[in-house]
């Protein structure tokens, strides 16, 4: 169990769920709070927050990140769409815009609404026919950083 929630007066997502700033609120609970996005990418595009200030997952106690996961789940369902993304972004350069954990939940009912990605090439730079050697470099890497 980690400590009493974080909580930043100047965050925009903190003052949302301390019911300071208006939202139409779809999901709440002891550490999952869920709204509707006010610029919605489709309908149901619902933003999913963790009750903790957190710029990162990577500063988010792992209690509020393991709520998170069936969440995501149910807003999906909620939405009534067979399609849909999940997004999170970590960082400024990942073009995350508000400095508090939030995963999109963006339904993607027919081809012209929700995420639309028209140039795959540019928004998901595949590097092709990378080396088994390289891999395995990076995998050990990677493994050596989980157990340390």
């Amino acid at each position: 169990m980690s400590e009493a929630p974080a909580v930043d007066d100047q965050c925009l997502f903190c003052g949302i769920i301390a019911g300071k700033i208006p939202s139409s609120k779809v999901y709440e609970d002891d550490h999952v709070f869920a709204i509707l996005d006010i610029n919605p990418v489709s309908e149901g595009h619902t933003q999913v927050l963790p009750k903790y200030h957190a710029q990162t997952i990577l500063t988010l106690p792992d209690e509020y990140l393991a709520a998170i996961g069936p969440v995501l789940k149910k807003i999906a369902l909620a939405t009534g769409v067979k399609d849909f993304n999940v997004i999170q972004n970590n960082g400024k350069i990942a073009f995350q815009h508000v400095n508090h954990v939030h995963f999109h939940v963006v339904p993607k009912p027919n081809e012209q609404e929700g995420l639309c990605i028209t140039d795959i090439e540019k928004m998901w730079p595949m590097k092709k026919g990378v080396e088994r050697e390289v891999l395995e470099k990076v995998a050990t890497r990677m493994k050596e950083n989980l157990n340390g």
